[in-house]
């Protein structure tokens, strides 16, 4: 059976009918938990809305896209339409995202500018997260200020993260904070492992800021990644994978991702985990690869 036509929204918001072309079959069986691949996972396949026919066709339930809010308005209502056609749920896309081209904001630090334009960010995002069905996004609290106390810094971003709170809690939205790893990829970051997230949420106390555990950073950071999980377990929202090293697949590194798979079968978890790494093979065959990768941690 061919892949069922995805219905785009056109410049001026009108639908228009797109056909994701025919490929395989579409009645593979849904995996057993919200693993979301993201634009790029399956490029070999088309558009975006031909790739999130794809990865439907191929058993997935969920889909995310980092960049959604800088993506044009009509593009916006086409991928929430396409994911509500074939019954996926929309993963994070990044709000408040750090500049990193232009500034390093130091939410913690003396300038109130800095708090103030990740507020506005997280205002805007409201509309975004409206237009693409979302429940999440990731949010990721600027860098550390060498010149302030590591108390102060942590109190300040703990009281814009109660702001943030008070602009989500009425849309039902939840802010998801990134630990990122300071010894591969993000030095000078302030927010590093998933229990200093704990302590911020714990601080913010709201259901509209959680923890994004991403276990490729926390790897690297931290490691003890499923012992952390549950000591942390009740401010996390929102899960991503990637292996360690390289950040691919799960299956090419070091992290054992069936047993992760089985723990977190066993906390009935049922939100989405996202994707967030690349294909150690390119083209078709590493699209293949990835499907069959994910089989085999969910056969766990």
């Amino acid at each position: 059976m061919s892949r069922r036509s995805v219905l785009a929204a056109s410049a001026a918001g009108a639908a228009a009918v797109t056909a994701a072309g025919a490929a395989g079959p579409s009645n593979a069986a849904r995996f057993s938990l919200g693993y979301a691949p993201h634009e790029g996972s399956f490029k070999s396949r088309g558009n975006r809305l031909e790739q999130i026919a794809y990865a439907a066709d191929q058993g997935f339930t969920a889909w995310e896209d980092n960049e959604a809010a800088g993506r044009p308005l009509e593009e916006q209502v086409a991928m929430a339409r396409a994911l509500q056609q074939r019954g996926m749920t929309m993963g994070v896309f990044v709000a408040g995202m750090p500049r990193w081209g232009e500034m390093r904001p130091l939410l913690g630090g003396d300038d109130q500018a800095d708090r103030e334009r990740f507020l506005a960010d997280i205002r805007a995002s409201v509309d975004v997260a409206k237009r693409l069905s979302a429940k999440w996004m990731t949010v990721v609290p600027g860098f550390l200020d060498r010149r302030v106390p590591i108390e102060i810094q942590t109190g300040r971003i703990i009281d814009t993260m109660r702001r943030a709170a008070e602009i989500m809690e009425p849309h039902g939205l939840v802010m998801v904070m990134e630990p990122l790893n300071t010894i591969a990829n993000h030095p000078g970051v302030f927010l590093q492992t998933i229990p200093q997230g704990f302590a911020v949420a714990k601080g913010a106390n709201s259901p509209a800021v959680k923890v994004l555990a991403d276990l490729y950073h926390e790897q690297i950071q931290a490691g003890n990644l499923i012992k952390t999980m549950e000591t942390c377990w009740d401010e996390i929202g929102y899960i991503q994978f990637g292996d360690n090293p390289g950040r691919k697949e799960p299956g090419t590194g070091e992290i054992n991702y069936r047993n992760i798979v089985r723990w977190l079968r066993a906390k009935q978890f049922a939100g989405v985990i996202g994707m967030e790494h690349g294909n150690s093979i390119e083209g078709r065959a590493g699209e293949e690869r990835l499907v069959a990768a994910y089989r085999e941690i969910d056969a766990a």
